[in-house]
């Protein structure tokens, strides 16, 4: 077997990565060709990853040019503990205000310090509310996943 299909994480190992992780490296394409890589919050919709932003923002333009994305989710301090999730593919723009809430409720939640639904009822949704009207959501349809898990290495 070759190490690229030992540190392979398999599908159960790759869904609890993603759930359990609240920020991604997400790459987009400036008009120039070069990556533009930048930490966002995110949530999962149907197992997708889906994330908001800004209407004016840099990746907002750039996924308007060109829906192609890279997200990476990746953890661990020393070699064999390095892990990650990188799932490419493209985005599918959501501009209705309903679409957005959702998509913004589902990273909000996962914020840290993110009221959970038994304490201060209604602040994460006067959040949402608030902060969806000036944004743009997201949902990567991925092309393609490439998982690794160094901790297989070590036996």
């Amino acid at each position: 077997m070759n190490q690229r299909a030992a540190v392979t994480m398999p599908a159960d190992e790759t869904a609890a990565m993603l759930a359990g992780a609240r920020k991604m490296q997400l790459a987009t394409i400036n008009p120039d060709g070069t990556p533009h890589l930048v930490t966002m919050f995110y949530g999962l919709q149907d197992g997708q990853v889906a994330f908001w932003t800004y209407r004016a923002s840099r990746k907002a333009r750039n996924l308007a040019r060109d829906p192609r994305v890279t997200c990476l989710v990746e953890d661990g301090e020393d070699y064999f503990e390095l892990r990650g999730v990188q799932v490419t593919g493209t985005v599918r723009r959501i501009d209705d205000p309903a679409g957005v809430a959702e998509i913004g409720r589902l990273v909000a939640a996962r914020l840290p310090g993110a009221p959970d639904s038994g304490s201060l009822p209604g602040v994460l949704d006067e959040y949402v509310a608030r902060a969806a009207a000036k944004r743009v959501a997201f949902l990567v349809e991925p092309r393609q996943v490439v998982t690794w898990d160094h901790r297989r290495l070590v036996t």
